[in-house]
């Protein structure tokens, strides 16, 4: 018998109100949903392009992992979307910051129309130890 789906749920990053869960938690995965670079409790991206985009994305990723007892050590793979693949480059030096050593797994592809306009959107899967 396996657990049952645990639909998370914080205020680390999206405002109130939202019917965006952070998640879900099945055993000790945790699923996040898609994270773009919006500044904590509002609905606007940081200025600065996809630098500043990517490091505010990763930030939330770890707000929100927090919020829940887990941390960016717990990431076992990321998934990004791009609205451009020409930002690949750049984007893999931020995401380096976060990952030095270039793990966990990940995948990427380019994506037309994120949210609010954003360059990048991250999904994360985490194992909670």
């Amino acid at each position: 018998m396996t657990d049952a789906p645990k639909v998370l749920r914080s205020d680390a990053v999206l405002p109130a109100g939202l019917p965006f869960p952070d998640g879900v938690q099945i055993g000790n995965l945790v699923l996040l949903s898609g994270q773009i670079g919006i500044r904590p409790g509002v609905l606007e991206l940081v200025p600065g392009g996809i630098e500043a985009e990517a490091r505010q994305t990763f930030a939330n990723v770890a707000r929100t992992l927090e919020a829940h007892g887990g941390s960016l050590a717990d990431v076992v793979r990321v998934q990004v979307m791009l609205a451009d693949m020409a930002d690949w480059p750049r984007f893999n030096a931020v995401y380096l910051e976060f990952f030095p050593d270039g793990a966990p797994a990940r995948s990427a592809f380019g994506a037309n129309g994120l949210a609010l306009g954003a360059k990048v959107e991250v999904e994360v899967f985490a194992v909670r130890r």
